[in-house]
């Protein structure tokens, strides 16, 4: 017996199947198009979130024992006011914990062989003392990082006899420094032990906790695994929002952990370009590296000085010479955030001793006037402010390549332009302006000029321009 299925059936059923074929294929295609979105979508490399403060902040470190006769927390407050005058927004202390005594280098020791994390230096003060200074920096409306010191510690810290298995050890089986170095005054963690990730977390929460402190410096960050340094981040957050700042230089400790890193590189290529005498083609470098390379949301610290150099290397003068100034002012309107070092607005010309007690001698000075200036400009220029929040530096090119280094930044109608002679002669320089032009005025003469398009100035040897607009 022979069925037939009506011929109108098999045209809706064929049609039915094409639809549904078709719907299928239309699903797969938007399911892929959408993964496709996703995959091909930039994304930002910083996770972590900056708090809001530091979006145009500046940092000075101060060395408390070497800031006054005193040496103490008391004593610095009476400095506070000036240096809010000049523009500092965040004070970073270098290490306040009491000092190992065993086999210590010199009478005072180094701030780096810290004895005991959860104390205060009894030279420094009293930790009621260290809390009123916190309060007393808040109240003016600044920020305090502590410096940290997570690699390491002091001989004859608790934490020797309390907790052997955290350090690392030698062939021989004993403590040993940091493995390559002749920091013969510490012994160096092994941050593969859990328990020691959890004290030394603690202990970092602890000052936020009991001092209200604002951050962390943490030093030689990159010989501890990113890992700890990112759970950490994650647990001071969860307490406020913290500022951290890694004495390193690597694009992996922006992600989940530190705000800001240090840029060695820039110092190096302006020694170069100063005292160096090899001209700015490594400016230049650096700074096409930093517009294509770093990350577009992270801080970069921008110095001439630090206790590092200015205690093993020489000073500010040693390194720069008479470009000390185009230095000072480049470092403060390139991306990143400026520091400055203690004594250095006061023209410090000496290495401070490191080991030692060496007052810093407190004169005016040039520098303060000059730093004061560019902070100014930091807070209140966008196209200067830190991470996302600045403007990218546009390369403005010239007739003295191998001279000038010149470059603009522009943020919300905000802009800037920087020109540089990185040269022991005057030059008179022409300026490819014609995407700049508009009305100006000068950061150090507060004069008004004009930008045409294409623009000549005449700059002394290592002399420098600065203007400031908006669109």
């Amino acid at each position: 017996m022979k069925f037939f299925i009506p011929i109108h059936l098999v045209v809706m059923t064929t049609l039915l199947l094409i639809t549904a074929c078709g719907q299928s294929s239309t699903s797969r295609m938007n399911t892929q198009s959408a993964s496709d979105e996703a995959r091909y979508t930039p994304k930002n490399y910083v996770e972590i979130k900056h708090p809001e403060w530091s979006k145009n902040a500046t940092i000075y470190e101060v060395n408390i024992r070497q800031y006054t006769k005193e040496g103490t927390f008391k004593a610095f407050e009476q400095h506070l006011p000036r240096l809010k005058a000049m523009g500092v927004d965040i004070l970073w202390l270098m290490p306040i914990h009491p000092i190992g005594e065993k086999k210590r280098k010199g009478a005072k020791g180094s701030y780096y062989a810290v004895k005991d994390y959860l104390a205060v230096n009894p030279e420094f003060g009293t930790m009621e003392e260290f809390k009123a200074l916190v309060k007393k920096i808040h109240g003016m409306g600044m920020y305090v990082v502590l410096d940290w010191v997570a690699n390491h510690s002091a001989w004859d810290n608790a934490l020797v006899e309390q907790h052997p298995d955290w350090y690392s050890k030698s062939a021989e089986g004993h403590f040993q420094p940091t493995p390559w170095y002749d920091w013969d005054d510490i012994i160096d963690f092994d941050y593969n032990k859990p328990e020691l990730r959890k004290y030394m977390t603690d202990a970092l929460k602890y000052w936020v906790r009991e001092a209200d402190i604002d951050g962390y410096r943490c030093d030689v960050a990159g010989f501890i695994p990113v890992d700890f340094w990112e759970n950490a981040r994650e647990e001071l957050d969860a307490l406020k929002p913290v500022f951290m700042l890694a004495e390193w230089e690597s694009r992996d400790l922006h992600k989940k952990s530190f705000d800001m890193t240090y840029s060695w590189s820039l110092w190096d290529k302006m020694c170069d370009a100063t005292k160096g005498g090899k001209g700015i083609d490594g400016l230049v470098e650096y700074m096409a590296h930093d517009v294509s390379t770093f990350p577009a949301d992270g801080y970069r610290m921008t110095f001439t000085d630090n206790h590092d150099k200015n205690s093993w290397a020489g000073n500010q003068y040693s390194f720069f010479g008479e470009g000390l100034e185009a230095a000072m002012v480049l470092a403060s309107t390139v991306n990143g955030m400026p520091l400055v070092y203690s004594g250095q607005e006061a023209g410090l010309d000496r290495s401070l001793a490191f080991f030692e007690k060496d007052e810093i001698v407190w004169k005016p000075h040039r520098n303060e006037e000059l730093y004061k200036k560019l902070f100014t400009l930091k807070h209140s220029n966008q196209a200067l402010w830190n991470g996302a929040a600045g403007g990218e530096m546009v390369r403005v090119y010239n007739n003295a390549m191998k001279q000038i280094v010149s470059f603009y930044r522009e943020k919300n109608g905000d802009r800037m332009l920087t020109v540089v002679n990185f040269s022991p002669k005057p030059v008179t320089v022409t300026l490819q302006t014609k995407y700049q032009t508009g009305i100006y005025t000068d950061v150090f003469s507060a004069k008004e000029l004009t930008l045409k398009g294409d623009d000549s100035f005449t700059l002394p040897a290592w002399g420098y321009m600065v203007v400031s607009g908006k669109r």
